[in-house]
């Protein structure tokens, strides 16, 4: 199997929906995750074939040099979850416009909430560079994008979640190899089986690491014998994963990629299967959104997730060595966007328009802080629409005698005004 920290999205940041937020730890608003103290479906279940599909593993698992102790002491209190098999099949990543995913992963207060964070960790980040050539600020991005720079890590235990997903099968050899790999990490005294916890499907510490990455990328950076991505120090955690886009094949010295206005009435190739020359970008009449030439780091494509005439990039080599690490297009235009923010660059030049109710993302805000002011508690007021924002519009509509359809609209909007 080729080796890629997740054959398919698990960004944890990315499981957020409007509406689900409250206070965080450490001062941090809140990023929704699962919670198995809030959750029943992400605590055990009896389930019979989960419990034959166990016993005939911890078989395997001997036969590849899995001790009995090691299988007694990760599987005690381990059993099926559902939770996590209904979240492998709703990933917000690959169902959110850019213009929610960016509300969602990198609005202005985690900015500034990430922005001393980012400071305080800049000296190990350089060291880190210095070594394998990822910039500090993507990796503190990709650091934001994963667990809210260390304050959110997930709380599901990953024997639980890798073995339930084995079980389910559709990626059932990818997480058995997973299982097997969190087994080792126990078996070598890398973590006690209490602290492999992280999201629902497996992926642990500051910057979410499934257990085959941690095996194959895991280092001690900061010299105390141990590879540790579970502690409060984010040092290991941030250089595995510069060690593993180093080993991707990201180019030291090179930006992922930028912002840039296309001319009115382009209609040039879009999309990363259209690469091409800088040259013969700017010869179409494409430049930089704010100031300075386009980099030339080689073929690059111009990406427009929401059509031309809204936010538009060009990006690089180093853009696909993000996607290596999720391969979401909006995970790696999250992080490109976090990072330069975080590194003292401005929102974007363009706005993302009136949505198919016509409303901007400001005004999706205010409707969201209506709502609540109300009493219909719509969330936090993030413009993202989930399952909380509709049920108090739904509520708001009844109480008003109005036709109940959960959709946000201008005259809704003057309503709550």
């Amino acid at each position: 199997m080729t080796m890629d920290r997740r054959t398919f999205s698990f960004s944890i940041a990315a499981l957020a929906l409007s509406g689900c937020g409250g206070a965080g730890i450490s001062g941090a608003p809140a990023v929704a995750r699962p919670d198995p103290a809030t959750d029943p479906g992400l605590r055990p279940q009896p389930n019979a074939s989960y419990d034959a599909w166990v016993a005939a593993f911890k078989a395997r698992a001997m036969a590849q040099g899995i001790s009995a102790n090691t299988l007694s002491a990760a599987f005690r209190g381990q059993g099926y979850l559902p939770g996590v098999i209904e979240r492998d099949r709703n990933q917000t990543e690959f169902k959110r416009s850019l213009e929610d995913y960016l509300a969602i992963v990198a609005p202005d207060e985690k900015v500034r909430f990430g922005r001393p964070l980012y400071a305080r960790q800049r000296g190990v980040l350089s060291q880190i560079e210095g070594r394998y050539g990822v910039p500090p600020h993507i990796l503190a991005a990709i650091w934001g994008l994963e667990s809210y720079f260390g304050t959110k890590r997930g709380a599901i235990p990953v024997i639980s979640a890798t073995s339930t997903l084995a079980w389910e099968g559709r990626r059932g050899k990818f997480f058995e190899s997973n299982l097997m790999d969190a087994l080792r990490i126990v078996q070598t005294g890398d973590a006690k089986p209490s602290q492999l916890v992280g999201s629902w499907a497996g992926a642990m510490g500051h910057t979410q690491l499934i257990p085959n990455a941690y095996q194959a990328n895991a280092v001690d950076f900061n010299g105390d014998g141990k590879r540790d991505i579970w502690t409060d120090d984010p040092t290991d955690a941030l250089a595995t994963t510069a060690r593993f886009l180093s080993k991707a094949g990201w180019r030291r010295g090179q930006t992922w990629g930028l912002e840039v206005i296309v001319p009115e009435g382009y209609s040039g190739p879009t999309g990363r299967g259209n690469r091409r020359s800088v040259a013969a970008w700017r010869d179409l009449g494409v430049r930089a959104a704010k100031r300075g030439a386009l980099p030339d780091h080689g073929t690059a494509a111009l990406l427009a997730p929401m059509g031309l005439g809204r936010p538009t990039f060009l990006v690089y080599h180093n853009f696909n060595m993000i996607l290596r690490y999720n391969p979401s297009e909006n995970y790696g235009l999250g992080v490109g966007y976090l990072a330069d923010r975080l590194n003292g660059g401005g929102p974007l030049t363009r706005g993302f328009g009136a949505d198919e109710f016509g409303l901007t993302l400001e005004d999706r805000k205010a409707l969201q802080r209506g709502l609540t002011q109300r009493g219909f508690d719509a969330g936090t007021a993030d413009g993202v629409f989930g399952k909380k924002t509709e049920a108090a519009i739904r509520a708001f509509q009844q109480s008003q005698g109005l036709p109940v359809t959960g959709k946000p609209s201008k005259e809704l909007l003057r309503r709550l005004g």
